[in-house]
């Protein structure tokens, strides 16, 4: 049997761990927080993380990265700015398949650039609901075709569907630039415009992604795709998003610390490095950027995010 081994204990990596242990697939899931993970093995339940959610008895979880090592696969699903960190101590051997979304902001670098990773996974989907095993469909990024599709058996299951996608690059980007583009959406959402407002918003911001994206040679269909529009419209309307509730509470109450990691925050400051690098106007990224800086106040913000100059659309 393919052993699996998942680098990372919160909650997407914990709900991965989950679909893949009910679908019975040999599984380790590692976690840094020693505490975390005895609490799982002696109540079932990661609480800090995955609060309210049994996981499945068959799950093996263990803090020591000695006793991860030796999986055919291994799943990165540490936050996107401690990747290159945790690439250097993680055991070597098997397929790295990188979960994280972000750009590395000292490097401008994507995740599994940086951990050498043979394929991404990326889409539209919240912990809670996959660990349910309510229907979850999701990008699986591989250069290699045959190899791509050797994990795509080995990893979706009856709940988890992958879709599989050579454009490594352009599936890593979108589940990265949506999260910016959330967080705007949440700023907008939170002050209390209205639905139509945040859906103009998005919109806008997907055409912004777009540009920069072409700039770098992503496939458009991978950018309309799962890991592109999908991901958006999940992230930019539900409070369930940590990136859209980060906007939200900052536009609602000008709070900035939600005790999350919000994977957005970094982003917006490397995609603003890109589009200067490659001559990509983004104008919405650059807004997000100011006001997580406070260079600009969040009323501002919003005024300057609904109030762009008219023209064509197309």
């Amino acid at each position: 049997m393919t052993g699996v081994t998942v680098y990372g204990a919160g909650a997407f990596g914990t709900a991965l761990a989950a679909v893949w242990t009910k679908a019975g697939r040999d599984v380790i899931l590692w976690g840094r927080d020693a505490g975390v993970i005895e609490a799982v093995k002696t109540t079932g339940r990661n609480t800090k993380y995955l609060p309210g959610i049994e996981l499945p008895r068959g799950l093996n979880v263990t803090a020591s990265l000695e006793r991860a090592a030796g999986a055919d696969i291994s799943i990165i699903a540490v936050p996107a700015q401690h990747t290159r960190h945790f690439c250097k101590i993680m055991p070597s051997g098997g397929t790295r398949v990188v979960v994280s979304k972000g750009i590395e902001t000292a490097s401008g670098q994507l995740p599994h650039d940086i951990a050498g990773a043979a394929a991404v996974i990326s889409g539209p989907g919240f912990a809670q609901e996959l660990a349910k095993g309510k229907p979850t469909a999701l990008s699986l990024g591989c250069a290699d075709e045959s190899r791509g599709a050797e994990l795509q058996q080995i990893l979706s299951t009856g709940s988890l569907r992958l879709y599989l996608n050579p454009d490594i690059m352009g599936v890593a980007l979108g589940g990265a630039l949506k999260n910016v583009y959330a967080i705007a959406c949440g700023l907008v959402a939170g002050t209390g415009l209205g639905e139509s407002a945040r859906a103009a918003l998005m919109t806008r911001g997907f055409a912004e992604m777009s540009r920069l994206c072409h700039q770098l040679g992503v496939h458009p269909e991978t950018l309309t795709g799962l890991s592109g529009f999908g991901d958006l419209a999940l992230s930019s309307a539900s409070r369930r998003s940590r990136n859209f509730n980060y906007g939200y509470e900052l536009g609602a109450n000008d709070v900035q610390n939600t005790g999350k990691i919000v994977e957005g925050i970094a982003t917006a400051e490397a995609v603003l490095l890109l589009g200067r690098k490659h001559g990509a106007a983004l104008p919405v990224a650059s807004v997000v950027a100011r006001v997580l800086s406070r260079e600009l106040s969040v009323p501002d913000a919003v005024t300057a995010l609904m109030s762009r100059p008219l023209k064509q659309e197309v």
